[in-house]
């Protein structure tokens, strides 16, 4: 009996590595998990390739020939929204608040297991779509019980509208536009307070306090809003 084809698309994956021994293992690898492999050897390949053809993940290492990981990563963010995985040496100093800022989804550290990675993949690709997915329009954002009224300035948890100041309903809008992304301080506070800001950002940290006790039904312990320690917050995409 013929084995019957699966019609579930193939993940397309740009591969920025210069390390043959990684290149040949991995791309194997992706292979047997259901990825299509392309190959940059150099930071300047990287951007070709890009720029010609599309790509549903990019996994970038940092170490570079030509063109560092970090400046591959500003290019490809300058003009595309794809999800792009950091790859990094274990040693390397890496500012992990700087990869975020300049648009990274997501980490991982060399030498890494094929399943880590993978699933790394896998969980990077399904925070991108619930992103896409949001119910957005230029006068409503709804996400899972939460539903934004933006021309109105009002704000519903499971139908039932909650009380937002002008900070806290700019903050909530904010999380709910990056689902499953890493926001961190600096960007929150300077999206919502601006970069002029000189303040406490303790006061941030106040802010989300009080997010949470309204729409959190255990506010000590998030389940929609979460904390990732010495960087920042994200609204986190809740399973079916």
């Amino acid at each position: 009996m013929a084995k019957k084809r699966s019609s579930e698309k193939r993940v397309s994956v740009l591969l920025v590595e210069d390390e043959e021994s990684f290149v040949d293992a991995l791309t194997i690898g992706l292979n047997r998990e259901g990825f299509d492999v392309a190959v940059a050897r150099d930071g300047q390949q990287a951007i070709t390739l890009f720029a010609k053809d599309t790509y549903d993940i990019v996994l970038l290492d940092l170490m570079l020939p030509k063109m560092s990981g970090l400046d591959v990563c500003r290019a490809i963010r300058s003009t595309s929204e794809v999800p792009i995985i950091i790859v990094s040496a274990k040693g390397e100093e890496v500012d992990m608040v700087l990869m975020l800022e300049i648009g990274a989804d997501d980490y991982v550290t060399k030498p890494y297991r094929l399943r880590e990675l993978v699933a790394r993949i896998r969980a990077v690709l399904r925070r991108r779509e619930s992103h896409e997915n949001v119910m957005a329009s230029d006068d409503e954002i709804t996400l899972g019980p939460i539903r934004m009224d933006i021309d109105a300035r009002r704000c519903y948890v499971n139908g039932v509208e909650i009380k937002l100041r002008k900070k806290e309903f700019a903050l909530l809008r904010l999380l709910l536009e990056n689902p499953g992304r890493v926001l961190t301080r600096e960007v929150l506070i300077d999206r919502v307070w601006g970069s002029d800001y000189v303040g406490d950002t303790k006061t941030l940290d106040v802010h989300i306090k009080r997010l949470r006790s309204l729409i959190e039904d255990d506010p000590k312990n998030p389940e929609h809003i979460s904390t990732v320690r010495g960087v920042g917050y994200r609204y986190e995409v809740m399973k079916p």
